[in-house]
């Protein structure tokens, strides 16, 4: 088998014709910072909600850091949530003083075990925020059955999750608050941005001041043709993470896309799952849990038999022009919260397990058959050796 000239990357966004010229009339237009575009993609993203508040950032990042304000979060408490994730889920955490708690994950799903997290709460525990990794949603009736009985409150980082359901309900139409991501690696994107839905009134002020400096009135309310000539106060210590509307313009293209660009995910995804459900013993795939449930497709990620062995497998698929990446190494194995916290290695034994033999193939909307289909012969090859 001979190698490809291109290089099959891990994920790349596709973006339409439409989205950039509506890009270039942002451009046009004189107005680039949050302003109506930002409104419309919040209207747009708030009916996809189910009509639940929808309030756009800068990034997912900086929507679970102001979601943890806004819900109260501070100095002391805890927030219990999982180690194999991207480490911007516990750095939030962290940055406000507040400690991480680890609970270990399923070995098949590689979510949050429900199961442990009780264990894990305290006097301290304030939240717990569940991770939809991959776009698998977790079992969520039994964590809110905890938070419920605990009085805690529950953040879902579902930034891997747009166009996911969970028993019938789309991620993001229930629930407590959720967090959401459009970085471009994400089944939609507007470059970089994210978005937090909820529907506390009170925490949709806090969170409308936490992005943009603790001013009470957005820049386009100050700046516009029909502004107040009021002057404008500032409440409370806020960050700078509000979307432009340059994002938000590619953001509400993408959303009018997201349910096809997903159903092409998870015809891919099904794809590499049939034709390669014969190696299961030495590649398995993220399980299929037993309850009702819609996968988004964003990433497809199986196991190898050792770390070893997986990183042999991504060297050998990169030397064929295949591009494929170890999603995640568990945030307990990495210095500063080893340091900081006492975590050490030994832990969370399920997310080692896990974090040494993940690995995560191409996918995305533009992936064509016969590349999946070279991907797949590919690793054939590398398991005939």
């Amino acid at each position: 088998m001979q190698k490809v000239e291109k290089f099959i990357s891990l994920a790349k966004p596709t973006v339409s014709d439409e989205t950039i010229e509506e890009v270039v009339r942002v451009l046009k237009s004189g107005w680039m910072a949050t302003g109506p575009i930002t409104q419309k993609f919040e209207s747009k993203l708030s009916e996809y909600f189910g009509g639940r508040t929808t309030m756009c950032f800068a990034s997912g990042t900086a929507g679970l850091h102001a979601a943890l304000i806004a819900i109260g979060v501070k100095e002391g408490d805890e927030v219990i949530t999982t180690p194999f994730t991207f480490v911007a889920t516990a750095n939030v955490v962290a940055m406000l003083g507040a400690k991480p708690v680890f609970v270990d994950i399923d070995r098949t799903t590689f979510n949050i075990d429900h199961n442990k997290i009780e264990a894990a709460c305290t006097s301290r525990t304030k939240a717990i925020m569940p991770v939809h990794y991959a776009g698998l949603p977790v079992d969520l009736d039994p964590i809110y059955d905890i938070a419920n009985r605990k009085g805690l409150r529950v953040i879902e980082d579902a930034a891997h999750a747009v166009g996911s359901a969970y028993k019938g309900r789309r991620i993001g139409t229930f629930g407590d608050i959720q967090v959401f991501s459009f970085h471009p690696i994400k089944n939609m994107t507007s470059a970089e941005g994210g978005c937090v839905v909820l529907d506390s009134e009170a925490e949709q002020k806090l969170l409308s001041l936490q992005r943009f400096h603790g001013i009470d009135r957005s820049i386009w309310d100050r700046f516009s043709k029909n502004a107040s000539n009021k002057r404008y106060d500032v409440v409370t210590p806020g960050f700078k993470s509000n979307m432009s509307d340059l994002q938000a313009a590619i953001g509400v293209h993408q959303l009018d896309e997201v349910e096809k660009m997903n159903a092409r995910r998870r015809y891919l995804s099904d794809r590499y799952r049939a034709s390669l459900s014969d190696l299961k013993d030495r590649f398995a795939p993220q399980a299929i849990p037993n309850y009702d449930f819609v996968h988004s497709g964003h990433l497809f990620s199986a196991l190898l038999s050792s770390e070893t062995e997986r990183d042999d497998f991504m060297a050998f698929l990169k030397e064929r022009s295949i591009g494929t990446i170890a999603y995640y190494t568990p945030l307990h194995l990495f210095s500063y919260y080893q340091k900081t916290f006492g975590y050490k290695e030994g832990d969370f034994p399920n997310a080692e397990y896990v974090g040494e033999r993940v690995v995560c193939l191409p996918l995305s909307v533009d992936l064509q058959e016969d590349e999946q289909d070279y991907i797949m012969e590919t690793i054939r090859e590398f398991f005939k050796r």
